[in-house]
C-alpha cells in the first residue's frame, strides 16, 4: 500500500524548496549567520519545516527506530533519481560476503570497461545502508559517468571498530581482483564516501597504497577525521544543524569498545604520521555549517604536507549531510553536481 504521508511530505518539501529564492527568504525572515557564514536559505527552510513537524532527532530514538527514521528522511530528500542500470551483488568482506549494488550510468551502458568508484556510505558507523544512499549513488553515477559500487559494511554497535575498516579493505580488494565482473577499468578506480564513509575511504586509500593496489582517486565528503581533539567547528555547530553533539557522542560510544585506542590512524586520520608512497590524489569536500568541517580541512592540509596531491572545497552555506539533497531544492543539488563533475575529471 502506498505511503500516503510520505508522498504528501515529499510533495510539500519539493514545493517549498522549489519556490523562488526571494519567496524563500521571506519565509525564513532572518538569515542564520554563524562564524561569518550564511546558511543556505533552502536548508534553513528545510530545518524550520522539520522543527514545525516535530520530527524527532535520530539520537533520541532507540537504534532500530533511528535507523528507520533516518532512512525515511534520506529518501524523502533524495527522491527517485534516474540511472542507466543497477545490479545487486555480493562482494568480499573481512568475515564473509557483503551486500553491494552497482550503479552504471546511462553513458556507460554497453561501453568499454568503465571508471568505477567503491562508495562507502556515512551514518556514524551505526546507520545507513544501500537504501539510505541509493538516491545519492544514482545521482553521482549518472552525473559523473562513473560506475558506483556501493557496499553494506558491518555497522556498530553490533560490530565494533575495526570491523568496518576491515570490510572496506576487503571490498576494495574484491573490486580490484574482480574488475572484469563489473566491467570496471582497473586503471581508473576510486574510493569515496560521506562522513563516516569519508573516514573509511581515507583509511582504505592509505591501505591500498601500502598494498600496492591500483587506486586513482579518493573522494572524501565531509569526513570524520579525529576522535582525539575537538575542533572549533564542533563547538560552533554542535546544535541545530542536523549533526548534533549528542549524535556524535553516541556514534563514538557505539563504534569503539571501552578499551579501544581512538588515536590509531584508521580511526583518527589526523593522527597518522607515516604515509606510504603512492597515495591516490584526494578531493576533500566540507560544509561551512558542519561540525566536522575543521577536521576534514585539517586532513586535507595534512595530505598536502605529506606530498599527496589534494584539492579541498568548502561549500560555505551547507550543513552536514547535504549529499542527500539531490531530490529537492536547487543549491545543494548544484553542489552535488559539481562534486560529480570533479569525479568525472579525476577518472577521465
Amino acid at each position: 500500500m502506498p505511503d500516503i504521508r510520505f508522498t504528501l511530505e515529499s510533495s510539500l518539501l519539493k514545493l517549498l524548496l522549489g519556490l523562488p529564492p526571494r519567496v524563500q527568504r521571506m519565509l525564513v525572515r532572518r538569515p542564520t549567520v554563524v562564524d561569518g557564514l550564511t546558511l543556505s536559505t533552502e536548508v534553513q527552510l528545510m530545518l524550520r519545516m522539520k522543527q514545525l513537524a516535530r520530527i524527532p532527532a535520530a539520537e533520541t530514538l532507540p537504534l532500530t527506530e533511528a535507523r528507520a527514521a533516518l532512512l525515511r528522511q534520506q529518501l524523502l530528500v533524495g527522491g527517485r533519481q534516474p540511472i542507466g542500470a543497477l545490479r545487486d551483488l555480493e562482494v568480499d568482506g573481512a568475515e564473509g560476503s557483503l551486500r553491494a549494488r552497482l550503479y552504471t550510468p546511462t553513458e556507460r551502458l554497453g561501453a568499454e570497461p568503465a571508471p568505477t568508484m567503491l562508495f562507502i556510505h556515512g551514518g556514524g558507523w551505526m546507520y545507513g545502508d544501500l537504501e539510505s544512499h541509493d538516491p545519492a549513488c544514482r545521482f553521482i553515477a549518472e552525473q559523473s559517468g562513473v560506475q558506483v559500487l556501493s557496499i553494506d559494511y558491518r555497522l556498530s554497535p553490533e560490530h565494533k571498530f575495526p570491523a568496518a575498516v576491515e570490510d572496506c579493505r576487503a571490498a576494495y580488494r574484491w573490486l580490484v581482483e574482480h574488475a572484469d565482473e563489473v566491467n570496471a577499468d582497473p586503471t581508473r578506480l576510486a574510493v569515496g564516501g560521506d562522513s563516516a564513509g569519508g573516514s573509511l575511504s581515507a583509511s582504505t586509500a592509505v591501505w591500498a597504497a601500502e598494498q600496492d593496489l591500483p587506486l586513482a582517486f579518493q573522494l572524501l565528503i565531509y569526513p570524520g577525521a579525529d576522535f582525539v581533539e575537538r575542533a572549533e567547528s564542533r563547538r560552533l555547530f554542535r546544535e541545530g544543524f542536523v549533526l548534533t553533539e549528542r549524535f556524535m557522542d553516541g556514534a563514538e560510544e557505539a563504534y569503539f569498545a571501552e578499551d579501544a585506542d581512538k588515536s590509531v590512524p584508521d580511526a583518527s586520520a589526523l593522527r597518522r604520521v607515516d604515509f606510504p608512497e603512492g597515495i591516490a590524489p584526494a578531493y576533500v569536500v566540507t560544509g561551512g555549517f558542519d561540525p566536522l568541517r575543521d577536521e576534514g580541512e585539517a586532513y586535507a592540509r595534512l595530505l598536502e604536507k605529506q606530498g599527496v596531491e589534494v584539492e579541498a572545497t568548502r561549500y560555505p552555506s551547507m550543513i552536514h549531510g547535504f549529499l542527500h539533497l539531490v531530490g529537492v531544492g536547487r543549491e545543494a543539488k548544484s553542489y552535488n553536481a559539481e562534486i560529480a563533475q570533479r569525479l568525472r575529471r579525476a577518472l577521465a
